[in-house]
């Protein structure tokens, strides 16, 4: 069964065990139509609390900080080539990145 929590402009995304991230549908709206994106790389261990994300986009430039600890396991490679793919309707679509090695206690208090 899929777990889905929201912090900070960011959904969180538990299912088994994998872990998604992305774009909260009221960060979409709030920044407008997103022209760059700054990704961790695959395999950075990215640590809660702290910066790991920029999005450049037409109302403003910001840097997300991670909700969770975890390893980076992937980006969304088409939002890599083509960040203007994170301006849709669906804000599961507008996925960032999947992480592993996430302590599943560290998710649930979100």
């Amino acid at each position: 069964m899929a777990h889905l929590k929201k912090k900070d402009g960011l959904w969180v995304l538990h299912n088994d065990k994998d872990f998604c991230m992305g774009l909260t549908k009221e960060i979409q709206d709030e920044l407008g139509e997103v022209s760059f994106v700054s990704f961790p790389k695959i395999g950075q261990t990215v640590k809660a609390g702290e910066p790991f994300l920029e999005v450049e986009a037409e109302k403003a430039v910001s840097e997300f900080k991670s909700p969770v600890t975890g390893v980076v396991a992937s980006i969304n490679e088409k939002a890599e080539k083509d960040p203007a793919a994170l301006n849709t309707e669906d804000e599961l679509d507008a996925w960032v990145l999947s992480f592993r090695q996430v302590d599943v206690e560290e998710f649930e208090t979100l």
